[in-house]
């Protein structure tokens, strides 16, 4: 993975932790690959490409891994951790606090889901959190993906009615696009 021209040689690279939702997402309109071109560290919590990307073949992880995507195995400690956020915030998941668990390890780690309930809680532990739209922001501001491509991700999202990104979001994308 390359970084940017403007990050110095010895700064790492922020982690991106990714929710099942988003890489699904991410899948359907075809840009993970070139997310993964970004100057972020992307990685999954082991539970979730276990329990929740069951769609996902050992191809397809094959290659995502080979690419520089990481799946983490969480610690003793930090499933410990998810447990216990699993017993305060009754509205998340528990594959939602592993990756709050994973987050917390992560000096300014990302969290990249579509779940609010998340995003309020990472955002109580002050850990940024964005959507899939983020991604196709910094595709757009990198310009790693040509903008007809970019349009075709949102109108595959605006068309499937398993997505839950705000259409009026989806819209005004689309209208920066052309």
């Amino acid at each position: 993975m390359s970084s940017s021209s403007s990050r110095a040689p010895s700064e790492p690279l922020r982690v991106v932790i990714n929710d099942a939702s988003c890489l699904i997402d991410l899948r359907k309109g075809f840009i993970i690959e070139p997310m993964l071109a970004l100057p972020y560290r992307f990685v999954v919590p082991l539970p979730i490409k276990e329990n929740e990307l069951l769609d996902f073949s050992a191809q397809d992880w094959e290659f995502l891994q080979a690419e520089g995507f990481e799946v983490i195995d969480l610690t003793p400690e930090q499933v410990t951790r998810a447990s216990s956020l699993r017993l305060s915030y009754g509205k998340l998941s528990l594959e939602d606090c592993f990756s709050l668990a994973l987050a917390e390890s992560f000096e300014a780690a990302i969290l990249l889901t579509g779940d609010a309930a998340l995003k309020t809680t990472a955002a109580r532990f002050k850990i940024e959190s964005h959507g899939v739209l983020w991604v196709v922001d910094q595709l757009q501001q990198n310009r790693s993906v040509h903008p007809h491509d970019l349009a075709k991700c949102l109108e595959i999202w605006r068309d499937d009615p398993l997505n839950f990104v705000p259409a009026t979001l989806i819209t005004a994308r689309l209208k920066l696009l052309k």
